[in-house]
């Protein structure tokens, strides 16, 4: 449900398991990362967005296209734990209108 132009919802599940629905601008070139530390999420963030750690590794729950992940965010995922199949770095996600309704999960920290 769309709240207001230019914000989308994303739901978002912490590593207790609680589930929130934070929104999102998407035209201010906010990637994933920053949307979670800007509701105050415990991402961590540490390299600041350039795909040179994990501290911001999610799971992508929906069917939305995320894009496909870059060799930078595949090299760091390979060095990552508890890695799935739909890991992702959320720095590398683009917050876009396309995403509405996305569903993630915080991945455990180590």
């Amino acid at each position: 449900m769309k709240i207001e132009e230019g914000i989308i919802n994303i739901k978002v599940t912490d590593r207790d398991g609680d589930e929130r629905i934070i929104q999102a601008p998407t035209d201010m070139s906010f990637n994933l990362m920053e949307a979670l530390k800007a509701n105050e999420l415990p991402v961590e963030g540490t390299c600041g967005g350039m795909a040179l750690c994990a501290s911001c590794h999610c799971y992508i729950k929906s069917d939305h296209d995320t894009g496909e992940p870059s060799e930078d965010e595949e090299d760091m995922l390979d060095q990552a734990f508890f890695v799935e199949d739909n890991s992702r770095l959320t720095c590398q996600i683009k917050i876009t209108e396309d995403l509405e309704g996305l569903e993630i999960e915080l991945a455990p920290v180590s």
